[in-house]
C-alpha cells in the first residue's frame, strides 16, 4: 500500500519537513580538522576583537571579494570555527561512504570541545553570537568552487535555529545550514587537513597566517612571499609597519603548527614545512571491508564505525597501514567482544 498522501489526506497533513536524506547529523567523533582552500586563500573573515561593521573589498589575481557586515558586525576568524567543525564532519562521512546534506544537526557541547573552547555558560553566549554573526555576514564573490564561477552573493551559512535547550535554556543542539557555494567545496573536495593545533592559536593573526602557510605551502618544502602580498591576503587592517612587528614577535615566538617563519633580505618571510608532510590520506575501506564488519556487529552501521576506527587511527599519529582493511576488522573484532562481555 503506497505511503504517499492522497489528495483529500494532504489538506490534513503537516508537510514532512525532515525527510531522511534532508539533513546529516554531525556525529562523527573526533573527525580531522578540514578547512576550505577558498576562504583559506583569500581574507574573508575580521581579525578583530571587536565588532567589526566596515564593508571589505579584496582584488588579487582576478578574484574579487566584498564582504559586507550585519548590525552584529563581521563574522571573524573565531566563529569561522563552527565551519570548519561542520566542514570536518561532512568529509569524514564523505570518506566513509555516507550520505551528506547542507542541513547539518550538531550538539553545541561537542562543537565546543572539538574546537578547544570552554563549556562555561559564557562560551555557550559567545557561540549564539558567532552563529548570528556567520548568518548576518555577506559575501559577494567570484571564487570558484566545484569548477564552477558564478558571481554571487551569500550568507556564510544561509540560517541556523536552536532545536533543543536544557532546562536553564542553554543551547543543547543546533540545526545549521550551508551556503550553497560552501557546500559545493565540500562535494568537490575543495578542503585541506588542518593541525588539531590551530584552535590552540590564540591570536586571530596567527590563524590568518598558518591557513595561508598551509595553503600556500603545503608539500612544498617552503614558501616565500613579500610582507606587502602578505598584509594583503592577510585582510589584516593593521598599517605596515605594525604588520611587520607582529610577524617578527610570531616568528620570535615559534609556535605556528607545522611551519617554522623567518625573515629574509627583500622584506620577504619564508614558511618552512616541519617534518613530514601535513597532508596523510586516510585509510581506504573496501565494500568486502564493510560486509565483513557487519557480520562481525550485526545491526551496527558499519559506516559510522569506520569513521570512528579513522579517528582512533588519526589519533595514534596516523601510522602509515599495511593492510588496513584486516586493521579494522581487526578493531571491529575487539569492540563486538567488548560489547559482547558487557552483556
Amino acid at each position: 500500500m503506497s505511503s504517499a498522501a492522497t489528495p483529500r489526506q494532504a489538506g490534513r497533513l503537516l508537510p514532512d519537513r525532515h525527510r531522511q536524506g534532508d539533513f546529516f547529523l554531525c556525529d562523527v567523533f573526533d573527525a580531522i580538522p578540514k578547512d576550505d582552500m577558498a576562504s583559506m586563500e583569500h581574507p574573508i573573515f575580521s581579525l578583530g576583537t571587536r565588532p567589526d561593521r566596515r564593508i571589505l573589498s579584496y582584488e588579487h589575481n582576478g578574484v574579487s571579494i566584498t564582504v559586507t557586515p550585519s548590525v552584529r558586525g563581521l563574522a571573524t576568524i573565531h566563529d569561522k570555527d563552527i565551519l570548519i567543525f561542520c566542514i570536518s564532519q561532512l568529509m569524514a562521512a564523505i570518506n566513509a561512504g555516507r550520505a551528506t546534506s547542507r542541513r547539518l544537526y550538531l550538539t553545541a557541547h561537542d562543537l565546543l570541545v572539538a574546537t578547544n573552547r570552554e563549556t562555561s555558560g559564557d562560551s555557550y553566549r559567545r557561540l549564539r553570537e558567532s552563529f548570528e554573526r556567520l548568518a548576518g555576514t555577506r559575501i559577494t564573490t567570484n571564487i570558484v568552487t566545484g569548477e564552477e564561477e558564478v558571481t554571487s552573493g551569500f550568507g556564510l551559512i544561509e540560517s541556523w535555529e536552536i532545536v533543543r535547550r536544557s532546562r536553564g535554556g542553554r543551547m543543547v543542539s543546533v540545526a545549521v545550514t550551508l551556503s550553497e557555494w560552501l557546500y559545493r567545496a565540500v562535494l568537490g573536495k575543495a578542503v585541506l587537513t588542518l593541525s588539531r593545533d590551530y584552535f590552540r592559536l590564540r591570536k586571530p593573526l596567527e590563524r590568518r597566517i598558518y591557513e595561508l602557510a598551509r595553503k600556500h605551502c603545503g608539500r612544498q618544502e617552503s614558501w616565500r612571499v613579500s610582507v606587502d602580498t602578505l598584509l594583503k591576503k592577510s585582510g589584516s587592517a593593521s598599517p605596515r609597519r605594525v604588520f611587520r612587528k607582529m610577524l617578527r614577535d610570531m616568528i620570535a615566538a615559534a609556535h605556528l603548527p607545522d611551519y617554522e617563519m623567518a625573515e629574509e633580505p627583500g622584506d620577504l618571510i619564508r614558511f618552512s614545512a616541519r617534518g613530514a608532510a601535513v597532508e596523510v590520506p586516510p585509510p581506504v575501506l573496501g565494500e568486502d571491508a564493510l560486509a565483513a564488519a557487519r557480520k562481525l556487529m550485526p545491526g551496527a552501521d558499519v559506516h559510522s564505525l569506520a569513521a570512528e576506527w579513522r579517528g582512533v587511527w588519526a589519533r595514534s599519529g596516523a601510522p602509515r597501514l599495511r593492510h588496513p582493511e584486516a586493521a579494522f576488522l581487526g578493531w571491529v573484532k575487539k569492540r563486538a567482544g567488548e560489547g559482547h562481555d558487557e552483556n
